[in-house]
């Protein structure tokens, strides 16, 4: 999961749970004292808003798979977030006189109080489902790249192997090319043996033709 998306996350939480303790109080304040409360209120709202959108721009710049787990997240946000503008605008509200912030106090407050508790409780379940999610996604990505460079180094052995292929090729080209060499030596070596054989035997011939003559004519 993107580390800034975090940051704000953690930011609007605790902006929240600040802002729900705030319009409680704010309920039971009258005068000034409630007109500065719902200005904090509303300066706090549009804080909220804008690490809604500085969270809506992270997620939809992370890739597809995080994405849509943020996505889902800040739907969440943005439904606990409408609820505190209702809250604050309820509390606003000019028809709002204390019989109406008593009946508040005795049975509305709480159920609001239980189904804000209970929205977090669901936020706070929703956020470590899909933190568990996020680090078997970064489990699954780390596996990835270790099959990843696993495979490089398959691709880089290969390769390795290849070469030493191509240079005993080029190896055994050379060898062929010596002994085409040394077979045409030998082949002339022996056509020059023959040709001298024959020479020799003419002039051993010639020899004993001479002898023989030398012979005839000393004991004619």
């Amino acid at each position: 999961m993107s580390q800034v998306f975090e940051g704000y996350e953690r930011q609007y939480c605790e902006l929240s749970a600040n802002l729900a303790r705030k319009c409680t109080s704010a309920g039971l304040l009258d005068g000034e004292q409630k007109k500065q409360k719902i200005s904090e209120l509303k300066v706090g709202l549009d804080d909220a808003e804008a690490l809604i959108r500085k969270m809506d721009l992270e997620a939809r710049s992370l890739q597809p798979s995080v994405k849509a787990m943020l996505l889902a997240k800040l739907r969440e946000y943005k439904s606990d977030l409408n609820n505190l503008k209702s809250e604050v605008k309820r509390i606003t509200s000019p028809n709002a006189n204390q019989a109406a912030r008593d009946q508040l106090l005795e049975s509305g407050m709480a159920d609001t109080q239980m189904v804000s508790s209970n929205q977090r409780e669901r936020l706070l379940m929703s956020t470590d489902r899909l933190n568990q999610s996020s680090d078997r996604i970064k489990e699954s990505r780390k596996t990835m790249l270790e099959t990843e460079e696993l495979g490089v180094s398959i691709l880089e052995d290969l390769h390795q192997q290849r070469q030493s292929l191509l240079n005993a090729n080029n190896t055994l080209h050379g060898v062929d090319e010596n002994i085409g060499k040394s077979r045409k030596i030998l082949t002339a070596m022996s056509r020059r043996m023959s040709r001298n054989k024959w020479i020799i035997g003419c002039i051993i011939v010639v020899l004993l033709i001479a002898i023989a003559l030398v012979l005839y004519f000393k004991l004619k």
